[in-house]
């Protein structure tokens, strides 16, 4: 897989039935390795061990309903009092991340209603900043800290 934008960590890789599967570690599960999960699983690290983001409070592929369809996020971070706080969507490294990319997350997003918004494909990296009172939303150089984290 490509190297990324994002730090290096210890992922564990198998091989089941011909395909490569990587260990999430928050879903404890082995998932086939494409790309997008490449990315995704590098991020999710990135949250937990760099900035130290509460494993607990990442949920990763979760569903959502948005003008009666069923949709998924890719990563959601939650407050401390379980309210969407951050919504990620993750592309394939290979993928550009467009205005049609910011488009589909911001999508996602006014059904959740995370005050913070990213788009990654794992090199180039966007993070927004949602006031839902004034319908304001700026862009951020880097990723907020989590609210109570050191």
């Amino acid at each position: 897989m490509i190297k990324l934008n994002l730090p290096e960590y210890a992922y564990k890789l198998s091989k089941v039935e011909g395909r490569i599967m990587i260990f999430d570690p928050l879903r404890k599960k082995h998932l086939v390795l494409t790309p997008e999960e490449w990315v995704r699983q590098h991020f999710v690290n990135y949250l937990v061990t760099e900035l130290k983001y509460p494993k607990a409070l990442i949920r990763l592929e979760g569903g959502l309903s948005y003008n009666q369809l069923q949709k998924r996020s890719d990563i959601v971070v939650f407050d401390r009092d379980a309210k969407p706080w951050m919504v990620i969507e993750c592309k394939a490294p290979d993928q550009i991340l467009s205005n049609e990319t910011l488009h589909q997350a911001s999508t996602y997003n006014a059904t959740l209603r995370a005050k913070f918004l990213v788009v990654t494909n794992g090199l180039s990296h966007f993070f927004f900043s949602t006031d839902w009172s004034s319908g304001v939303v700026q862009s951020l150089n880097d990723l907020p800290t989590y609210p109570g984290s050191l």
